[in-house]
């Protein structure tokens, strides 16, 4: 079993941060769509046709007053993330769009917009994936090289993505390492992300508080950083611009990102570096062959 033992620096444990912008690219009747974007935390939908313009404002806070505390944030400790971004969401945003563009930080591609893709057919998923990397390129300068839908993709789209140049993809949450899919070809990397490390469990109810989730986000970082295992692993923490950009939570994130700091142990790094090691390190098999990736079957 051929597996890559660990990540650039020696560490066994790659610590990702994903910053997630969805804003101004979810569900709206505004861009045609049949009903409004739901208030999760609330769990009230709107009849079909009927605008939540609260709602809409709730997204822009995301860009107005979350990107900026994250982007400082993130400067201020000198971590470089993932910004999995809605294509539309930057064309609509096109200061952090350029502030993007200036930074040392990934941008990835999280469709074209905010909504699920798994009712296309093929080819008009093809056309979702080319819209979403091709707006991006021109958004920030940079195509994308890793994809996360929004929950529900096909059973198409890694073949798409790998079809498309896509280097990763990031559906999938069965383990902490990646592996190769050589059931499409060009073979991409699976690089799985994580929902329970996610600042959603700050959003939707029963809800965690801030501290809480700081606190399981550094419980998993020091159980892995602790770990020996075989293959290097991945720890996954995501936020969202609308969450915890909130003047209540980014805290929680600057507690989890200081402590990492200090603790050491684990190779900070945007997804696109982990993938590229990982191809590196573990060559892909060839091509509808079983997956000779980190110890993880094809899937």
């Amino acid at each position: 079993m051929s597996v890559c033992a660990s990540w650039p620096d020696g560490s066994k444990l790659a610590v990702s941060f994903v910053v997630n912008v969805e804003e101004g690219a979810e569900l709206s009747p505004a861009d045609g769509d049949r009903a409004a974007e739901p208030v999760d935390e609330l769990g009230m939908a709107l009849k079909p046709g009927f605008r939540n313009f609260g709602n809409e404002s709730n997204y822009r806070y995301g860009i107005e007053a979350g990107a900026p505390r994250v982007l400082r944030l993130l400067e201020e400790f000198g971590v470089r993330a993932t910004f999995t971004a809605a294509a539309l969401a930057l064309e609509r945003a096109p200061a952090l769009a350029a502030r993007l563009a200036a930074s040392p930080h990934e941008v990835a591609a999280h469709g074209w917009r905010w909504v699920p893709q798994h009712r296309l057919d093929a080819e008009e998923e093809r056309a979702f994936i080319r819209r979403a990397r091709d707006s991006i390129a021109r958004s920030v300068g940079r195509p994308p090289v890793g994809w996360l839908s929004r929950y529900l993709h096909t059973a198409e789209t890694r073949r798409l993505l790998a079809e498309e140049g896509f280097l990763y993809h990031m559906d999938d949450y069965g383990a902490d390492w990646p592996s190769w899919d050589a059931q499409v070809a060009p073979p991409i990397v699976v690089l799985p992300y994580a929902l329970d490390t996610n600042d959603m469990k700050l959003w939707q109810a029963p809800a965690l508080t801030p501290a809480q989730w700081a606190d399981y986000a550094i419980e998993s970082y020091e159980w892995m950083k602790h770990e020996q295992p075989e293959r290097a692993q991945i720890l996954s923490i995501g936020v969202h611009l609308r969450i915890i950009g909130r003047p209540g939570r980014i805290g929680a994130l600057a507690r989890v990102i200081k402590h990492i700091r200090a603790g050491g142990g684990a190779w900070i790094a945007t997804r696109q570096e982990i993938a590229a090691h990982f191809a590196r390190c573990v060559p892909p098999p060839p091509p509808g062959r079983a997956a000779a990736g980190n110890g993880a079957p094809s899937s």
